[in-house]
């Protein structure tokens, strides 16, 4: 027993099935249920492996909703305790520079700010979905002020849908309903109960989207950063002219690894536009920009991005004022 309970608390539960660990203990608990556990186990795996569904109610399935216009509530911040700090590049050494917007060029592609001139190819559709909100790592969570912690279910990570990812992109989803535009918001976990392939899955469920909805024409896959200094302290990062709201970053993805990526800086060229557009009214809301190796699932639409809100050291409540501003901003891009 004593074992069983660690287990549970770590919620590490028969991870080989699949299965959570509140499943696990209503499993123990029931007589009946535990007779036909490895039944029960085969049915809950084969459900989990489920690609998303199209249906007909303005809901796809439990993870998946077709987003309503809806008021936004005021928030208020609670601080948290976490030491803040604003990052705003001070020299364009070692950075692409296009208009206002650094770009840190991490991969092993060539970048130049010849390449961003011009207008971002992807459009909005007349009708239909336009935009997909997906989060990869959507168990990723913040740092909660004292009294609102969450059940963790990883370091920095929790199960709690009202504190983790899918939280961000219901606020963005809002924000981007309410503008008149196509949401669809993906709030299935790729992450859990395995971290390991989170991308594998995330990505045959863009593919299933896209598929089944082809007037998708952006995808934004939300995460949130972690920043430490050089000793292991963690920071918050905030912008400096709205001080409750948590510093972004577009992460972009490229052919630098050697997978199929041509288009790549299309993607470069909205994260631009998108990021001149908040660096007008908000100038240290954005970090540079930063091109990686990695295609990031990125390949499948030429109005990806990948966004960082804030970082685990930064409140819910920081990210969520973040992810509304960038909402705004990325809706005034995109219907110019």
């Amino acid at each position: 027993m004593p074992v069983f309970l660690l287990r549970l608390e770590r919620g590490d539960l028969f991870t080989d099935d699949a299965i959570s660990a509140p499943t696990a203990l209503a499993l123990y608990m029931q007589p009946l249920l535990l007779e036909e556990r490895e039944e029960i186990v085969a049915a809950w795996s084969s459900e989990l492996q489920q690609p998303p569904k199209a249906g007909q109610d303005g809901e796809d399935d439990e993870g998946t909703v077709l987003s309503e216009p809806k008021e936004t509530s005021e928030i208020t911040v609670t601080e948290n305790g976490v030491p803040s700090r604003t990052l705003k590049p001070s020299d364009p050494t070692g950075y692409t520079v296009f208009g206002n917007v650094y770009i840190n060029n991490a991969s092993d592609a060539v970048l130049s700010a010849s390449q961003l001139s011009g207008g971002f190819a992807a459009k909005l559709a007349q009708e239909g979905p336009q935009v997909l909100i997906i989060h990869t790592h959507g168990t990723e969570a913040y740092t909660m002020p004292v009294g609102e912690e969450y059940v963790p279910s990883d370091n920095r990570r929790t199960l709690e849908s009202d504190k983790n990812m899918l939280r961000i992109g219901d606020e963005m989803a809002d924000v981007l309903a309410a503008k008149g535009i196509g949401v669809i918001h993906d709030r299935n976990l790729y992450d859990y109960p395995n971290y390991s392939g989170a991308y594998n899955r995330s990505l045959a469920s863009i593919e299933s989207y896209l598929a089944q909805y082809p007037s998708i024409s952006f995808v934004l896959d939300v995460h949130r950063d972690a920043v430490e200094d050089a000793s292991g302290n963690e920071y918050k990062l905030l912008c400096a002219e709205e001080p409750n709201a948590a510093q972004l970053e577009f992460v972009i993805g490229s052919n630098g690894g050697g997978l199929s990526h041509d288009k790549w800086q299309e993607n470069v060229k909205l994260a631009c536009a998108v990021q001149e557009n908040l660096l007008a009214k908000y100038p240290t809301l954005m970090r540079p920009i930063v091109v990686r190796n990695s295609r990031y699932n990125q390949h499948m639409t030429t109005g990806s991005l990948l966004i960082e809100v804030g970082t685990a050291g930064n409140s819910l409540e920081e990210a969520i004022i973040a992810a509304r501003i960038f909402a705004q901003g990325f809706a005034e891009t995109i219907q110019k």
